[in-house]
């Protein structure tokens, strides 16, 4: 047995109870053919990069479970056929690996770290000074100039 996880993007129009039912459906056949389901985590509504289907929000779940190939097989062929499905994705699932949701832009601000767990910053004398960056020198015509410009090639005479 493998373990997979897949990321199911659902029609956000759909009723809360029509994804449910297909998140139970997909766990009903993993537990059928013999493999084990591990978890379901709902991701929620979020932004797609690009409308699919006419639709800018998508409402994801992550799904993690064990089972044989003939299994994911069946469960990606019932995924195709389902109109709330917008797209789904399986892949292995790597062991230990920890997947969340991805941290929403309007959430809060993390707060800063307090003093007391701030790491300490090494002695002055224990840090080597910087160095300037070189600095790019652009020709007159906006062109920049790359070492060993001296050593271009005269350009051909005109007859």
């Amino acid at each position: 047995m493998t373990t997979y996880e897949t990321l199911l993007t659902l029609d956000p129009e759909q009723a809360e109870t029509r994804q449910d039912d297909i998140v139970a459906r997909a766990r009903d056949l993993v537990e059928k053919n013999g493999g084990s389901w591990h978890s379901h985590d709902a991701w929620g509504r979020r932004r797609l990069a690009y409308p699919i289907a006419h639709k800018e929000e998508g409402v994801y779940h992550l799904v993690v479970f064990d089972a044989e190939a003939d299994t994911l097989d069946e469960i990606s062929r019932v995924l195709k056929i389902e109109d709330a499905v917008l797209r789904h994705m399986a892949t292995r699932h790597i062991a230990g690996s920890r997947t969340s949701a991805p941290r929403d832009d309007a959430a809060a601000p993390v707060a800063a770290p307090t003093e007391a767990a701030a790491p300490e910053a090494p002695a002055p004398e224990e840090t080597a000074p910087e160095e300037p960056a070189p600095e790019a020198t652009i020709s007159e015509d906006g062109e920049p100039e790359y070492a060993g410009a001296e050593e271009e090639q005269p350009a051909e005479e005109e007859e």
